[in-house]
């Protein structure tokens, strides 16, 4: 069953159900006694479509005609109104990076309904970079080409991989243009404004509930609805009937048991979703209160990456300085942005109850992490004890720890495991081990990525000042996160000065020498009494299906990006339907691209061409976003 861009069956329970403020001007300011404030798209100037997805689009129930019609460029631009639609922004709070920021909201994306489909799903629909809202302070409300083909492109991947996210429909650019600074330079230019369709079960967020915040003692900030319990109440009310109606079905009579099993259910969500990042390699980069949904979904693609070389204290975000939401930090963050959420309904649900269960969170995250592992290494029969200190990053001899010392990249490497085959041991080993050895990086480019971020005089000068004053490291906050890394780099540094290439790669071979035994003895114990024939293909089969051949690695984009800023969209389209198919084994041309970084403009073939699935180019190390 299909609709059309003119039939789509809407229906807008939140701002039938939640309060919008009565002011319809759009100007900055702070909105009391409200979840929404009315907004209207601000139309752009000869809209094109950059990309679509048939397969986000078809939640609606749109076809692929409908998404070919001249129409849809203006209906999801926001130049023509979509009939059935109620324009909006939600306001929310946020702690951000720590700290409690106050009001934020939707400053540069923008709620348009809520769509029923034929399957009787609710798919809540949002525009990015629509224009200005009440929320967008000194902002302009647009996004720009670069970082939204970057949302839309993730946002599909993210899906493809079977990680929880928001669906990208759409992205479409235009001729209207906005000022940014790209580098902080002072030297801003001219970008084009650029829309992008988002769908989700629902943009709610541990932030919507933090606009009830009382005076924050460190940062002066407070929710603008502070002292309205009323309203807390009903959006509670309205996202557990809503979003989770079988807690509103299981505990109908009681307010404390129904909060009580909704906590417990984001709890649990996030906990799964922050697990599959880790086993996949992505770094959101902003793990702020406001970024992180209700229904443990990925939100908000701002300054994300996936792992290349395996760095447990990658940050991809290069607004981070001290390190907070880096990789290997995102587990613990999402747990304390549960214990924000926890103390936004304490006044509903008391902190005595809520604590116990966000205490079952780390316990959660190991459970749903292992599961995931155990597949990525073809464990699929037996499980053990002693399966997680394989996979442990402190432990020598251990998968981590071998992916860190060695440099390997994260993604290929789990995919040359499938090499290791149960009835040719002898001969798999060794095919298995020179796959490996040919993802581990340089000693030049690891020695590269293991330096310090701080120089090495501001480095001892604040460790001097922390040794006079032990004090001072809780007042330093990122700053002490920041030298605690760099203290680890400068250790695995001095450890790297020591070798020489050939050093390394002679010490490659032993570390994974003695990983590879250990693995090979715990799948002899997997197949144990077992047909090997009848498990080896399924083995295959399983862990070809949980370990990515294609993920979208920063060059990627980066290169999809430069030929989009001259107009031609053709490689983000390529890109795209690579990404829908990320553990396919077949190959074909599709996988191979000009690397537009380096284009030389000829046409005699010296154009380089790389792999989506081979190791990333050199000059792709130092790719950061802001």
């Amino acid at each position: 069953m299909s609709a059309t861009l003119e039939t789509l069956n809407f229906d807008n329970s939140c701002l039938r159900c939640l309060p919008v403020e009565n002011n319809t001007e759009v100007y900055p300011r702070n909105v009391a006694g409200a979840c929404f404030s009315y907004v209207q798209p601000t139309p752009v100037d000869n809209p094109q479509l950059v990309a679509v997805s048939p397969s986000a689009m078809a939640l609606l129930d749109l076809s692929q005609y409908e998404l070919e019609r001249s129409e849809f460029v203006h209906y999801f631009s926001g130049n023509l109104p979509i009939k059935g639609s109620r324009t909006a922004a939600h306001c929310y709070c946020g702690h951000q990076f720590g700290y409690f920021s106050g009001q934020l909201g939707d400053g540069a994306a923008m709620y348009i309904g809520e769509v029923v489909n034929h399957k009787d799903e609710r798919w809540e629909i949002q525009f990015k970079g629509s224009g200005l809202t009440p929320y967008s302070r000194h902002a302009d409300g647009r996004k720009v080409l670069r970082s939204s083909i970057r949302e839309f492109l993730c946002s599909e991947a993210m899906h493809h991989l079977g990680i929880p996210t928001t669906r990208a429909g759409s992205c479409i650019t235009s001729d209207s243009e906005v000022l940014r600074d790209i580098y902080y330079s002072g030297n801003p230019i001219k970008e084009k404004a650029t829309v992008i369709l988002r769908i989700a079960p629902t943009f709610l967020r541990f932030g919507s509930f933090e606009i009830f915040k009382p005076l924050d003692k460190i940062t002066g900030s407070m929710g603008p609805s502070v002292g309205r319990k009323d309203i807390l109440i009903q959006l509670l009310e309205y996202t557990i009937n809503t979003h989770f109606p079988h807690v509103a079905a299981k505990y109908p009579d009681s307010d404390k048991e129904r909060y009580l099993a909704f906590f417990e259910e984001v709890v649990k969500a996030t906990a799964k979703l922050v697990a599959l990042w880790q086993c996949v390699g992505f770094c959101h980069g902003v793990l702020n209160t406001d970024n992180m949904s209700i229904a443990g979904i990925t939100i908000d693609y701002g300054p994300f990456g996936f792992l290349d070389v395996y760095d447990p204290d990658y940050v991809c975000n290069a607004s981070d300085d001290g390190g907070r939401y880096a990789f290997i930090n995102q587990p613990e963050a999402c747990k304390w942005n549960l214990s924000k959420l926890a103390e936004a309904l304490a006044s509903v649900l008391p902190l005595a109850d809520s604590n116990p269960v966000l205490e079952k969170y780390n316990e959660l995250f190991h459970k749903f992490y292992l599961e995931k592992m155990r597949l990525k290494l073809g464990l699929i029969r037996k499980q053990l004890p002693g399966d997680e200190y394989i996979l442990s990053v402190v432990h020598q001899n251990k998968l981590l720890f071998v992916f860190f010392w060695v440099g390997a990249d994260f993604t290929n490497s789990f995919r040359c495991l499938n090499k290791l085959r149960i009835s040719e041991p002898d001969r798999s080993f060794s095919e298995l081990k020179a796959c490996l050895l040919s993802q581990c990086t340089s000693l030049k480019d690891l020695k590269k990525r293991s330096k310090p971020s701080m120089p090495q005089s501001q480095l001892n000068m604040l460790i001097s000042m922390i040794q006079a004053n032990p004090n001072l490291i809780t007042q330093m906050g990122q700053t002490a996160l920041r030298i605690k890394n760099d203290l680890e780099k400068l250790e695995k540094l001095r450890d790297l000065n020591d070798l020489t290439e050939d050093e390394k790669r002679q010490s490659d071979n032993l570390i994974w020498d003695g990983w590879l035994k250990k693995y090979q003895c715990r799948l002899h114990i997997e197949v144990e009494h077992l047909d090997v024939d009848a498990i080896k293909t399924e083995r295959i089969e399983v862990m070809n299906s949980n370990n990515p051949r294609f993920i979208l690695r920063n060059y990627i984009a980066h290169n999809a990006i430069i030929q989009a800023e001259k107009g031609d969209y053709s490689e983000i389209r390529r890109v795209l339907k690579l990404l829908q198919n990320p553990y396919s084994s077949q190959l074909n041309e599709n996988y191979q691209t000009v690397d537009y970084y380096h284009q030389t403009g000829q046409s005699n073939g010296n154009n380089r061409i790389f792999d989506y699935d081979g190791l990333p180019p050199e000059w792709s190390h130092d790719l950061r976003v802001t």
